[in-house]
């Protein structure tokens, strides 16, 4: 699956778990490691971990291999690592604190359909 088609994928299996403040970061121009991130926040640690779950309950159904999952179920921030794609779920107040879009403020935001 081509790098557009698992953000695309992820985004979506995002959206039908009410993930919050959806932001796609187009990464390609500015590290070899990832072509996209997705940062999403969920209302509890209980809902984090069900957008991790979603996540990769969709990618595995599709073929997709995860490469690794960092963070538990009452952690406040799962980091989920598909190669192409990492994906950072939070709590508001965690990532506002870390800001990690600060960091690739010069990166193209991608639209990300129906998020709030």
């Amino acid at each position: 699956m081509h790098a557009e088609q698992l953000k695309d994928l992820i985004v979506n299996a995002l959206e039908d778990v009410k993930a919050k403040d959806i932001s796609v970061v187009d990464v390609r121009d500015r590290t070899s490691v990832t072509d996209f991130m997705v940062l999403a926040s969920g209302t509890s640690n209980r809902h984090v971990k069900s957008l991790a779950d979603s996540v990769v309950l969709d990618a595995k159904e599709k073929g997709v291999r995860v490469n690794s999952v960092e963070g538990g179920g009452g952690s406040d921030w799962i980091l989920v690592d598909m190669g192409d794609v990492v994906v950072h779920l939070m709590l508001p107040a965690t990532r506002e604190f870390y800001d990690l879009e600060r960091f690739w403020r010069d990166a193209p935001d991608v639209e990300a359909e129906g998020s709030e």
